[in-house]
């Protein structure tokens, strides 16, 4: 591609644009010093065929060094590089002929990095000038026509066209003027007479070659003496030294030494420095009398790499001569490598993939050579690492997943270390958060839950509380609780609990009944409040817990005013037959449905007794003839609930061998009143008398066509009618049914149920025998 010259005039000068596209992405621009700030030097997206847009997407940027200023930055908008701040050639770049100042453009995502050369150009704004207004010449007047005395030079800090490009000296009748190079020399044309003239003055004007052209002057005094005719000598016409930066105040660099064929005064040499800068006055000295050059300032090497110093030397009447002194600085690994972060993206996603680019990291070292070769590196306790990039650019990255709940801030450490003897370092901390992302579902600190609650309760009780926990941040850990919907016996279990979304804890929404159902299961999830939400359930139990809260219910006999019923006992009957047995039933459980037995009154006290836990009614003693034949006993049935809930029934008892002996349960009656049953019962003996023994007959009868198996009194299981079992009856052992050991048989008269007659038997020891056993009978 061909070079792009633009030119322009600005102010009389003339401004070039250089454009060269050079390897590695480098680009050129030249331009003149001393343009406006906002000036535009070039257009960077045209040149590097980038969209005008695509500048602001990357985030394009100018870097330097951090030791250096930028004098140029760029517009994001239309691509134009702008003058940023003043640009002095002189005081930049001072006497070298090509100044160059460095950038870097840099652009992100990808990373891509741009050297940009700046070729600062010289005008013509410094003029000509002289170290002193007046130079005193001292001229022995027997100096021979075409006698040569050197002047010192003007200084023009502009170079190039714009320096010092010729003299003039003002007309005069003795001298002329010779210049050869950067010498100046003042020719004697006529021969000098101190007898006419002591005394000449001299106009010698400097011009440089710049448009418009600038000028200075000095004047020279001549003073024409007697004869001096030998100028000092200095033993090299270039001294050269290498001082070491940093080296320490007083250190002699080197030495000068010019001789002066003259004797007395006129031999004396001095030395002094020609026109030299003022840096270079605050950093070396020259003693007048031996020449050594020492260090009284601070030398620098990233400051200035070099120094060329004019001597001169002076004999005691002004004749002089020049040498130059060059001194070259070395090196020392004085500056530690600085580390930049020139981009970083924070906070980063958890979830982000290993690999990912997250900042941009430049390192820079101002010593040279090796002592400017950085390595860098990073903490290996971290996900992440640094990739070299372009030049001493670095790119951080993950190298494996990250996980906030585990870190959520990390502190990165990079450190620099340069290879000079010995080796410096330094290091910079990067803070980087990790953003929170919904990938923890809540858990339940308990894989299930059991609830206890006594039944009765009121509703809205606390039965319980569910907690989980939610690792994740903010909203993603903020965990809300809820019922799943089901069904408890047929219900909603909404109907029956309900949960705080907030704090887990779970009420009862209405009373339980233990003898309904004991237990139940419900299913409660925990959400967060992430997007897309995450949940997790965990199961809980309920456990009723029964309350006494039912009395017993007996099942025989039926309670008072149901029916009426009467157990017949032998005369015979010993101590400790088993007579008759109390049926009850509890629908409470466990201690609640534990029945005692106990008789709270009776016709004779003493006669019988009932098993505490059995309900079995027993003869105390032998059955004597003084016995009342009509025995009424009134038992009373307690639980063993806190408080304890009783149940009482009556028990008639007839001691009657045969049932001739009927009729006089005309008198069986409570005590306390008399009823109509008893009226009935003896006119319905009486109707039936007529009948019995037929009624014998057949039942003998009957028996004796089954093979003579003779029935017992109490032969036969227990027929309790369905209408005596509650329909919650609960089926507890020992407490309230009959056990295994007895058999009951129930025979009901025809009509009334309160006309029934029941006859008991034990398969014990203490069963009466066969023989003392009356024979089933019914009344009608």
């Amino acid at each position: 591609m061909a070079p792009i010259i633009v030119a322009f005039m600005s102010y009389r000068f003339y401004f070039i644009l250089l454009f060269l596209p050079v390897a590695y992405g480098d680009i050129s621009y030249s331009f003149p010093e001393e343009m406006k700030r906002g000036s535009v030097i070039g257009n960077l997206a045209k040149d590097l065929g980038l969209e005008t847009g695509a500048l602001s997407n990357r985030r394009a940027r100018i870097d330097t060094d951090e030791t250096e200023k930028r004098y140029c930055d760029i517009n994001v908008n239309n691509g134009e590089l702008v003058v940023a701040d003043r640009i002095d050639r002189e005081g930049l770049c001072g006497e070298k002929a090509s100044c160059i100042l460095k950038h870097e453009l840099v652009l992100e995502n990808p990373l891509e990095l741009h050297r940009i050369n700046l070729h600062i150009q010289d005008i013509n704004d410094n003029p000509p000038e002289f170290k002193e207004e007046t130079i005193s010449i001292e001229i022995h007047e027997s100096a021979d026509r075409g006698a040569r005395f050197v002047i010192e030079e003007a200084h023009d800090v502009d170079v190039g066209q714009n320096s010092v490009q010729q003299y003039s000296l003002q007309k005069n009748d003795h001298f002329i003027l010779a210049t050869s190079g950067n010498t100046v020399e003042l020719v004697l044309d006529k021969e000098l007479d101190r007898e006419k003239q002591q005394d000449i003055n001299l106009v010698l004007t400097a011009l440089d070659g710049g448009s418009p052209q600038r000028s200075g002057t000095v004047v020279i005094h001549v003073t024409v003496l007697d004869a001096n005719d030998n100028v000092p000598v200095f033993s090299q016409a270039v001294y050269k030294a290498s001082l070491p930066e940093n080296s320490p105040v007083d250190t002699v660099v080197v030495t000068v030494s010019a001789t002066d064929a003259d004797e007395g005064i006129n031999g004396d040499v001095t030395y002094e420095f020609g026109h030299v800068s003022e840096d270079v006055k605050k950093i070396f000295s020259i003693d007048p009398k031996v020449g050594q050059i020492r260090v009284i300032g601070t030398v620098d090497y990233e400051t200035t790499k070099s120094f060329e110093i004019r001597v001169k030397a002076k004999d005691g009447l002004g004749l002089s001569s020049y040498a130059k002194a060059i001194i070259s600085i070395s090196d020392v690994n004085d500056n530690a490598p600085v580390v930049n972060l020139k981009s970083l993206t924070n906070p980063i996603a958890e979830n982000t993939p290993p690999g990912t680019e997250v900042g941009i990291i430049n390192v820079q070292d101002r010593d040279s050579d090796n002592n400017r070769q950085v390595r860098c590196s990073i903490q290996q306790n971290v996900p992440f690492k640094l990739v070299p990039s372009i030049k001493n650019y670095y790119s951080l990255v993950t190298t494996g997943q990250l996980d906030r709940e585990l870190v959520s801030d990390y502190n990165i450490t990079i450190s620099a270390t340069d290879e000079g003897s010995p080796p410096l370092s330094s290091s910079k901390t990067v803070q980087l958060s990790v953003a929170d992302i919904n990938d923890n579902p809540p858990v339940f600190e308990e894989q299930s839950y059991s609830a206890y609650v006594s039944e009765n309760n009121k509703p809205g009780s606390t039965l319980c509380s569910v907690t989980a926990r939610d690792p994740d941040w903010r909203q993603n850990g903020t965990v809300i609780y809820s019922l799943l919907p089901g069904e408890v016996n047929g219900a909603p279990v909404s109907s029956y609990l309900s949960v705080n979304g907030d704090t887990g804890v779970i009420h009862a929404v209405r009373s339980f009944d233990y003898e309904q159902f004991r237990s139940f299961k419900v299913q409660v999830m925990a959400r967060d409040n992430g997007s897309p939400p995450l949940s997790s359930n965990v199961t809980v139990s309920v456990f009723i817990s029964d309350v006494n809260d039912n009395s017993p219910q007996i099942l025989y006999p039926a309670p008072e005013g149901n029916s009426f019923m009467t157990e017949l006992v032998p005369k015979a009957a010993h101590g400790g037959s088993l007579v008759s047995k109390v049926i009850a039933v509890d629908a409470d459980s466990g201690q609640n449905a534990w029945l005692s037995y106990y008789i709270v009154k009776s016709t004779d006290p003493g006669l019988f007794t009932i098993g505490v836990h059995s309900g079995e009614i027993r003869t105390q003693r032998d059955i004597s003839e003084s016995d009342s034949m009509k025995q009424n006993l009134i038992v009373s049935v307690k639980d063993n609930g806190q408080p304890s809930l009783s149940a009482t029934c009556s028990m008639y008892l007839l001691i009657s061998d045969n049932l001739a002996e009927v009729p006089e349960l005309k008198d069986i009656s409570y005590d306390d009143k008399n009823s109509k049953l008893t009226s009935y019962l003896i006119i319905a003996l009486v109707s039936v008398s007529t009948f019995f023994l037929t009624f014998i007959i057949i039942i003998l009868g009957v028996r004796f066509c089954r093979r003579r198996k003779p029935r017992l009194l109490f032969d036969g299981a227990v027929a309790i009618p369905s209408a005596y079992l509650p329909p919650n009856y609960a089926d507890v052992d020992g407490t309230g049914t009959l056990r295994s050991t007895y058999n009951y048989d129930a025979y009901l008269t025809t009509g009334s149920r309160t006309s029934d007659f029941k006859f008991v038997s034990s398969y014990n020891d203490n069963t009466l025998p066969a023989d003392q056993t009356l024979r089933k009978k019914f009344l009608l």
